[in-house]
């Protein structure tokens, strides 16, 4: 089958929504399919505005028409709501195809958060995107209650869950760091929506590790010198930092899904979330993490929870099964 994949999140981002992306992608093509990947790294792209990391295309509409002329896909998927996602949408409608999409990021809340535009905005521009699709494909049961309740079609939606690697995230040697115990450690994107400061600001016994570079880093920094920034990791690297960790810490409210917490769990360690979407569609709660609405107490619980409870939740999802459920929900053109 030959299916045509076109996203603006892409590396070098390394984020939730492009790691789905390219395993679902990956496995698709080991099973057989035909996949065109429509990309920013191919146009010509200028940096977003507040995020300068990510790139956005720009003069993309004719390129985006060719590629696709050019592969006559018979099925199109839509993954983001960017540049390069408005101009497939364009052409899908102009030549009357029909096309899925998916619901990844709370765009109107992170706008909300960066430039003060009100949600109920970013929200009608979602749904006027999102609309013309044959199918809205969604992570989880909680995203997709919220969403329906913003407007979207709920005969529309469609569960496209996430996986991870437990080859290599697993279980290892604690030692990789050397510092006061217990470690207690963020790895992501060094943002305003990531809400690192509620972690960062509390007191807590052993050490405090932040693994992940982003807009806020030098300020983060600045305000906590006594925690401890590894900076940027891949990798063997990345899992490694992660392994290390006495409890994997996830202070976000605005995940709609975090695939970084599968990571932990993969590697045998426990996520102290608050009780919000996401973490309460990942996690189980006193079993492989804790959600708390004091972000100290889910801490203090997820230290004594069992790492090979974790391991085996983790182990129950898989990139394959992903990209077979991504795969089952596409529609011909």
């Amino acid at each position: 089958m030959k299916i045509a994949f076109i996203t603006d999140a892409w590396k070098p981002q390394i984020n939730g929504v492009v790691t789905t992306i390219e395993n679902t992608c990956r496995a698709l093509r080991e099973n057989g399919q035909e996949v065109l990947l429509i990309t920013p790294d191919q146009f010509t792209t200028i940096p977003c505005p507040s995020y300068p990391s990510i790139k956005l295309s720009i003069l993309c509409y004719g390129k985006v028409k060719r590629l696709l002329d050019d592969f006559q896909p018979e099925r199109i998927h839509i993954a983001t709501e960017g540049p390069l996602g408005l101009a497939a949408r364009r052409y899908c409608l102009k030549y009357e195809l029909a096309f899925t999409t998916s619901f990844h990021t709370l765009f109107a809340e992170y706008i909300n958060l960066r430039f003060k535009v009100p949600v109920d905005w970013g929200y009608a521009l979602l749904r006027w995107f999102h609309a013309p699709a044959s199918k809205v494909m969604i992570a989880t049961p909680s995203v997709e209650a919220d969403l329906v309740t913003r407007g979207f079609n709920q005969h529309k939606t469609a569960r496209w869950s996430r996986g991870v690697d437990t080859t290599r995230f697993r279980p290892r040697d604690k030692t990789f760091i050397d510092v006061p115990r217990p470690v207690s450690m963020y790895v992501g994107r060094v943002a305003i929506e990531k809400n690192i400061d509620d972690f960062l600001g509390l007191d807590l016994p052993g050490t405090k590790i932040v693994v992940g570079d982003g807009p806020r880093l030098e300020k983060l920094k600045k305000h906590y010198p006594e925690t401890v920034f590894a900076g940027f990791q891949t990798g063997e690297a990345l899992a490694n930092y992660m392994a290390a960790a006495d409890v994997f810490v996830f202070p976000s409210r605005t995940d709609t899904f975090g695939i970084v917490m599968l990571d932990a769990l993969a590697c045998g360690v426990p996520v102290a979330a608050y009780p919000v979407q996401g973490p309460l569609d990942v996690l189980v709660d006193n079993k492989t993490g804790c959600m708390r609405d004091n972000l100290k107490d889910a801490i203090d619980g997820a230290l004594s929870l069992d790492a090979g409870d974790c391991r085996n939740h983790a182990l129950q999802y898989s990139w394959q099964q992903c990209s077979q459920q991504f795969l089952n929900n596409l529609v011909p053109v």
